[in-house]
């Protein structure tokens, strides 16, 4: 009899695998992928790390999942310094002063500001109700329009006025000429990958990895191995969507190898026109300063998901918000299963966020 049966070997289900493997607890992880790592799995092309469901950049400013982590890999001093292209302008991210000084020819922060607050006053004084409303209050409307509106629309699949306010409560805008992306202060991608940490996290005497396995095949049989399980797939399909589908958004992905040493000159480039059908195209060798004389590009696509596809993100909308919250009622009835992770806890997490959360509930479940 397991101890503990982990559905999913992402960051979530190895990081509490770990954990109890550490106690002396007996853990088997099953994977319905051929790999484990789950959307942060890595995988070597052309001599570089390609990052296969999009890009992930580890940052945070928690000093002890910083520590943490670096048990497992040595990390480099990359900077997530994405930029945009709006037909053919090149703008920084996040929005600064090099950003204010190419829209409008702004030196200042006194000028930049007088502008912004010049186009906020198209709103006047309304409370924003909706995300362009919310865009336009925080940035003003030529921002709005070139670098939020249409890649918004092509990652949400929806139109900004039909998307609620406090999806961008907090637009990083900076009023010095400073291209970082996040705040925190420890930052960084792992040389030579991520799948290098999650294997480290299950190379364990009492953890054993079985792959290309779903769980929902055979649950009957899952569920009666292990004293308690810990689940981080979708909370709804656990439940057989009891109540209804949760929505989700999913990606697709189109890879390349190029015979040329330097494709756009920067890791991500975020096409923020409608007419453009990708997100963003990420040149992985980037994230490690390669020198390789190929590259790797991805081109990503958002799309509705559907029954089949990879959920990504959750749509945190009321709708989907109030329907998550009858699905936590009836996980808080399952005394033997542990809901972790995106899709079991139903929440954008970040990397950083993901190990602290699964390390507390580990410290909860495991304590002696």
């Amino acid at each position: 009899m397991l101890d503990y049966l982990i559905v999913g070997s992402g960051l979530y289900g190895s990081v509490f695998a770990n954990e109890a493997a550490k106690k002396g607890k007996k853990v088997k992880v099953i994977e319905k992928r051929d790999h484990v790592a789950g959307n942060i799995y890595t995988k070597e092309t052309a001599g570089i790390n390609v990052h296969q469901y999009g890009a992930h950049i580890f940052h945070t400013s928690d000093r002890a999942v910083w520590e943490y982590i670096q048990q497992f890999a040595e990390f480099n001093r990359y900077t997530n310094a994405p930029i945009a292209n709006f037909h053919g302008e090149i703008y920084n991210l996040p929005f600064n002063m090099n950003t204010f000084n190419k829209l409008w020819g702004v030196i200042t922060p006194d000028e930049a500001k007088q502008k912004i607050e010049e186009q906020r006053a198209v709103l006047n004084g309304k409370t924003p109700g909706n995300l362009e409303e919310q865009a336009i209050s925080l940035v003003g409307t030529d921002i709005y329009e070139k670098l939020i509106k249409s890649y918004t629309e092509k990652q949400w699949g929806r139109a900004c006025q039909e998307l609620p306010a406090f999806i961008i409560k907090r637009l990083p805008v900076r009023f010095t000429y400073d291209n970082n992306y996040f705040n925190d202060i420890y930052q960084g991608i792992p040389i030579g990958g991520y799948t290098q940490i999650v294997e480290k996290l299950l190379d364990h005497p009492n953890i054993e990895v079985e792959l290309n396995v779903d769980f929902f095949e055979n649950r009957s049989h899952y569920e009666a191995i292990a004293e308690k399980i810990v689940y981080t797939g979708m909370i709804d399909q656990f439940f057989d969507y009891e109540y209804g589908v949760l929505e989700y958004r999913s990606l697709r992905f189109e890879t390349e190898i190029l015979n040329q040493e330097n494709f756009q000159g920067n890791a991500v480039v975020n096409y923020t026109d409608g007419e453009t059908p990708y997100t963003r195209i990420i040149e992985h060798k980037h994230f490690e300063f390669g020198t390789q004389e190929k590259t790797v590009i991805t081109k990503e696509y958002s799309k509705e998901w559907q029954k089949g596809d990879e959920p990504y993100y959750p749509v945190n909308d009321q709708k989907n918000s109030d329907l998550y919250r009858k699905y936590f009622k009836l996980a808080q009835t399952e005394k033997n299963v542990i809901f972790g992770g995106r899709l079991g806890l139903y929440q954008y997490f970040d990397m950083h966020q993901v190990i602290k959360a699964a390390l507390h509930a580990a410290k909860k479940e495991l304590k002696d």
